[in-house]
């Protein structure tokens, strides 16, 4: 039976598995396991290295020629196209077409056409168009122009906007006011304006503080009884229908963001109800 003596302390042992567990426990070392195809040593290793280093594995292993993994065959000669002067190449790589020269210097190469009509989205290049506001000739190329109007500045824009989103052209157009009041208007605000002591029913402020009188507000809108064909305009100016409001509760009202009975209760004004145009009650 062969035996397996320990190198550091002379122990004997049955086999290599055992004097390899006894030296990496006791001595806190490995013993070597594998020889080095290149210079010989021996040397540990867990996986089936063949060289102890880098440096082994360099010196025993070529990557040139043939023994290049990527080795297809020798290089061949051609002529370049630009100079005419011979070089090689791989074929393995590509047809050789020119020399490295040529490659690193572009000023052979014909750079593509690509603006004016030689462009792929050339469309005929700019049109003379006129300000659709100030009749101005301007250039915009045909993408600028598809649009309703053409500008020839933030002015005219402005100006334009103005004019466009005016009346029945603002989103928000609902039919235009209802013209004048008519009679019994301003006797009507008078008798508001008296009765809330020239102040706004919400917040209180009073028309020292604004400079003026306040608003005076239909509760009811007065493009409700004017819808009614048996209603006129004159017949929303009742007292219980109007109560004073400075600009920006005027605003909050407008916007339905007070309620009917809320600005009736401030001003001290009985309910009613007594259906207006729309199912509305007044």
């Amino acid at each position: 039976m062969k035996e397996f003596d320990c190198p550091t302390c002379g122990r004997v042992f049955d086999s290599r598995r055992g004097l390899g567990v006894h030296h990496s426990r006791v001595h806190d070392e490995r013993l070597p396991n594998r020889e080095c195809n290149h210079c010989g040593d021996s040397f540990y290793c867990e996986s089936a290295r063949a060289y102890c280093s880098k440096h082994c594995h360099d010196a025993a292993v070529s990557y040139e020629g043939k023994a290049n993994p990527n080795f297809s065959d020798a290089t061949e000669q051609t002529n370049c196209e630009v100079c005419g002067a011979k070089f090689e190449y791989y074929p393995s790589e590509k047809d050789g077409v020119y020399c490295s020269d040529c490659v690193e210097n572009a000023a052979w190469r014909d750079p593509p056409q690509i603006s004016g009509a030689a462009h792929h989205s050339w469309s005929g290049g700019k049109l003379s168009v006129s300000c659709d506001v100030c009749d101005a000739r301007i250039e915009r190329y045909p993408s600028q122009i598809q649009s309703e109007v053409v500008l020839c500045s933030r002015d005219c824009h402005a100006e334009w906007l103005s004019a466009a989103f005016t009346g029945d052209g603002h989103l928000n157009w609902r039919g235009g006011g209802v013209g004048e009041y008519g009679p019994g208007w301003r006797s009507v605000r008078e008798q508001a304006l008296a009765r809330d002591d020239h102040a706004c029913v919400l917040c209180g402020t009073a028309a020292e503080e604004l400079g003026r009188n306040p608003d005076v507000h239909h509760i009811v809108p007065v493009r409700l009884f004017a819808a009614m064909p048996a209603l006129a305009v004159r017949d929303a100016h009742t007292l219980d229908n109007v109560v004073s409001l400075c600009p920006g509760c005027h605003r909050r009202a407008e916007f339905g963001h007070v309620s009917r009975a809320e600005l009736r209760w401030r001003a001290g004004i009985p309910r009613i109800d007594t259906p207006v145009a729309g199912g509305a009650m007044a």
